[in-house]
């Protein structure tokens, strides 16, 4: 169950789940939401799920949330649902509690970060309600999982499975050149050096700020660099005024929501992330992935994708200075950077692949299931 099918990382590591689960076919695969709106929307039509039911919430405490409990506990024992999976902090409330009604029997709640998105009262809700619910909470990193641990969820009822990605989106349009590239995202044709960050502007924590204070120290030492910045949100105008204060609003370049993410890293020399704090980034294994060095922020689980010094390197939280330093330095040594790349795209093939993914996401179901089918109560005749 997801929110809505906006473009963002858990929408899309959901509907990618639900492709690889029917691929699998050992699993009847029904997606639902909150808000059915959304660009990922055409992509759920072609997987042939069917409906996906919408049940719109307007409170936690209203007559309405009431009404579409209801209706949701209808929809799980009607399709005779076995595993209930969502996938963020108002689907987990809705999800985990209508399955829980329905006796679902196996209950996954999700965390994928370590805090910063929520408010004392959503955290309080997730431990004291959601999380006592479920059956098991999947963290989308270790790093999630020690801070839920940290936050007292018992060990024992945590699962780690990380993100998947498939390797497909990152390869570009066939036959297109890098100036119809250009042309479609409104680059600059002339030879520039591009540093990339894909990241929706729509919370403070994803830290733009910290991203153009780096990219004004880059261009001061390599004038041929230019910033491009991927991504929609209210935060975007203010993210421009800042560009242009800090005397580089001339080479830096919104391009809003990005369609062509594969087209767009083919362009890119360095990837980066500057969040605040994150679970585990999806962006992060997109650049892996379209072999591109890494640069980012030592937040959530990135330093169990980035290899430091072999796929590209961490640095601390808002400090935009040693970033700068690790930037220019890949930029004025391009074979280092092809080879911290390649070694990185051969990382998310190793390690964080759809198959792997998909093989991760069902030990963790079969195990759940398994746990039931054994302590449930069996006819007198199979009893020993």
């Amino acid at each position: 169950m997801v929110d809505s099918f906006d473009i963002g990382g858990g929408e899309s590591q959901t509907v990618l789940l639900a492709r690889l689960l029917l691929g699998d076919g050992r699993y009847g695969v029904h997606l639902a939401c909150i808000r059915r709106e959304g660009a990922l929307l055409d992509e759920v039509a072609n997987l042939g799920v069917g409906e996906v039911p919408e049940f719109r919430l307007t409170s936690f405490y209203d007559k309405n949330m009431l009404v579409q409990l209801r209706r949701f506990v209808s929809f799980l024992r009607e399709r005779q649902i076995d595993v209930v999976h969502p996938q963020s902090f108002y689907t987990n409330v809705f999800a985990i509690t209508g399955a829980a009604m329905a006796r679902v029997p196996a209950r996954i709640a999700f965390r994928g970060d370590t805090g910063g998105w929520r408010s004392e009262a959503q955290e309080f809700v997730e431990r004291r309600w959601t999380y006592r619910l479920a059956h098991s909470i999947h963290a989308n990193s270790d790093a999630v999982k020690r801070f839920l641990i940290k936050s007292g969820v018992p060990e024992r009822k945590i699962m780690t499975v990380y993100n998947g990605l498939d390797m497909n989106r990152v390869i570009p349009q066939a036959g297109i050149s890098r100036e119809q590239v250009m042309d479609r995202l409104g680059l600059p044709k002339q030879s520039r050096k591009f540093v990339t960050i894909v990241a929706n502007m729509r919370h403070e924590i994803k830290d733009h700020p910290m991203f153009l204070r780096m990219a004004q120290r880059v261009h001061a030492a390599v004038p041929e660099a230019a910033f491009v910045l991927a991504g929609e949100g209210e935060l975007v105008q203010q993210t421009k005024d800042l560009a242009s204060q800090l005397g580089i609003g001339q080479d830096t370049f919104f391009i809003g929501r990005c369609d062509g993410v594969a087209e767009l890293l083919s362009v890119s020399d360095i990837g980066v992330l500057t969040s605040k704090a994150e679970g585990f980034s999806n962006s992060i294994l997109e650049y892996m992935a379209a072999a591109l060095p890494v640069v980012a922020t030592d937040v959530g689980g990135a330093a169990e994708a980035i290899v430091p010094g072999e796929t590209g390197y961490l640095v601390a939280s808002g400090d935009d200075e040693q970033m700068a330093e690790r930037i220019i330095s890949l930029l004025r040594d391009p074979e280092r950077s092809r080879r911290m790349g390649a070694q990185g795209r051969e990382r998310v093939l190793e390690k964080f692949s759809d198959r792997a993914q998909l093989k991760n996401t069902t030990v963790m179901y079969e195990t759940l299931l398994g746990r039931k089918r054994l302590f449930a109560p069996q006819p007198l005749e199979n009893r020993s």
